[in-house]
């Protein structure tokens, strides 16, 4: 399988903005859904929003309205845009190709003052 690569995690400020880009080579990535998932310490992994090879997407109630995923295919990345990031979106973020795909190493995003 393969596995997709995650960047762009980072330390900000409530209220501040991320993206994050996943990336993997290869045709499947372009066909497949790309699911993001986060997992904040002692908690499980949740699905936070996904998009289908035609660009149907999908969002967690949590994160309806202020997080946005959007896809490259020409460039093999996907990206979700994160803004008025709150306390509780601190987490570790990991990418997924297909709902079986291999997990990536994952994204530490923290959000402080």
């Amino acid at each position: 399988q393969v596995q997709p690569v995650e960047s762009g995690g980072g330390l900000v400020q409530p209220g501040g903005s991320l993206r994050l880009s996943c990336a993997a080579p290869g045709s499947m990535f372009r066909t497949n859904v790309i699911y993001w998932h986060r997992q904040a310490p002692g908690k499980q992994r949740d699905l936070v929003a996904s998009i289908t090879g035609g660009g149907a997407t999908y969002y967690a109630g949590s994160v309806k309205g202020r997080f946005t995923i959007s896809r490259d295919n020409a460039k093999n990345t996907v990206n979700l845009q994160m803004n008025s990031l709150k306390l509780e979106d601190t987490a570790v973020y990991y990418c997924r190709i297909g709902a079986f795909g291999s997990w990536g190493q994952g994204a530490q995003v923290t959000v402080s003052s």
